[in-house]
């Protein structure tokens, strides 16, 4: 793919793209279209999501009002209760909120959320942002479902500045009150496919998703530019011997729903399937290019030696990634996630500064070389070497990952 057509992507898709959104649908759209293009043939598998419509949503401590946003999906009501700053979520500490509502430096994960309900606090507070930045952005949180489990009290977010202030201040009071109507929404997955000489398949995906503040260059229209860019340059050398699926994956921000619902949806389908190739971030300026592999570690091995063999940078691991990968190794299909990864300093995701300026167009080109390398080298296999397997200590991890199992603190 040429270094104009990715700018063009970039561009046309500079945009917020939240799950289950009119915009979400267009870029489904966009992105189909791109793939028909280059010759596969295509289609749309829509699913539900959940969501709201926050009606109102307030913060004040001890009178003061405090800019917020309400979470979707944790229902509706007020509470005005004593202020606790939790900054560490041990057990001497969790047993301090009973009653209160609790300001946390992390977002609102399960088993945090579950013991603090536990324990009873009654609302959360959370924030993002940066006390450096010039912005007072505060993010559209959700309480996902299988976080909540049903059980929903007040929670909102608010912006890094506040948060300090709110926390420097001591107020002896707080009052939550989030008024939302809940409904269902939907989103899709987008698949483009090109036949192989055989009934099986290389998956290949990356979401197409943004957060609320972002217009998701980075995060990850940068990895769907991937996908096209794979597509396109093998294209031309089909039939290989495993047919190439690309998946382009909805409401993956809001829990790998796109990839959860295709691997539900199709089980039969990943029988088939040798290996799953996910692109998470790739293209920076500046960063590190990792894989991470679930799955055997012999291929962390052929990866560290195909990139020697090429002069190119990786650092590769075995591990379970916070990505679509990650439900395909929990139904037995080998997976990687390939990303770069910039410091922190230098690219930023899930909020205003996700733009196409982080991008390098030839960094992308060069990464989309590498990737379609390595997919034509597993494609065209006589057999594709990597062991159907998941190794015990992957299943573990993708256990805790999944909420299954509650991961032991060192």
């Amino acid at each position: 793919m040429n270094q104009k057509t990715i700018r063009e992507i970039l561009d046309r898709t500079d945009y917020i793209r939240t799950s289950g959104s009119a915009e979400e649908k267009k870029a489904a759209d966009y992105l189909e279209n791109l793939c028909r293009e280059r010759g596969a043939r295509t289609y749309q598998e829509p699913f539900d999501v959940d969501t709201a419509e926050i009606l109102e949503a307030s913060l004040s401590a001890d009178g003061r009002e405090i800019p917020c946003k309400g979470y979707k999906l944790c229902g509706s009501g007020r509470v005005e209760a004593p202020f606790c700053y939790l900054p560490n979520t041990d057990a001497a500490s969790v047993s301090t909120v009973r009653g209160k509502v609790v300001l946390l430096d992390t977002g609102i994960t399960y088993w945090v959320y579950q013991d603090l309900l536990d324990a009873g606090a009654v609302g959360f507070i959370t924030y993002d942002g940066d006390v450096h930045f010039p912005d007072r952005d505060i993010d559209q949180k959700t309480l996902r479902p299988y976080v909540s489990k049903g059980r929903k009290v007040p929670c909102v977010n608010i912006n890094a500045k506040d948060a300090f202030e709110l926390v420097r201040s001591a107020p002896e009071t707080v009052v939550l009150r989030v008024e939302q109507a809940e409904s269902a929404a939907s989103s899709r997955n987008v698949i483009a496919e090109i036949p192989g000489r055989t009934d099986e398949w290389i998956a290949l995906t990356a979401h197409y998703d943004s957060t609320p503040l972002s217009h998701g260059a980075y995060d990850n229209m940068s990895g769907c530019i991937g996908l096209l860019g794979i597509l396109e340059a093998l294209r031309e050398k089909a039939p290989l011997r495993y047919g190439l699926r690309f998946i382009f994956c909805g409401s993956e921000e809001v829990g790998l729903l796109g990839s959860k619902a295709y691997t539900a949806a199709h089980e039969k389908d990943l029988e088939k399937t040798a290996l799953n190739i996910n692109l998470d971030m790739i293209g920076t300026y500046m960063g590190r290019f990792i894989a991470c592999v679930s799955a055997e570690e012999k291929l962390v091995h052929y990866l560290e030696y195909m990139c020697a063999l090429r002069g190119w940078g990786l650092a590769a691991r075995q591990d379970v990634y916070s990505s679509d990968s990650t439900p395909f190794a929990d139904c037995g299909v080998p997976a990687l996630s390939f990303a770069r990864i910039a410091p922190k300093s230098q690219a930023t995701i899930h909020n205003r500064y996700d733009t196409g300026a982080l991008l390098s167009d030839a960094q992308l080109a060069s990464d989309i070389d590498f990737l379609a390398d390595f997919t034509l080298r597993m494609a065209d296999a006589a057999k594709c070497p990597v062991s159907r397997e998941i190794p015990d200590n992957i299943r573990t991890k993708l256990d805790e990952y999944l909420l299954r199992k509650r991961r032991k603190e060192n």
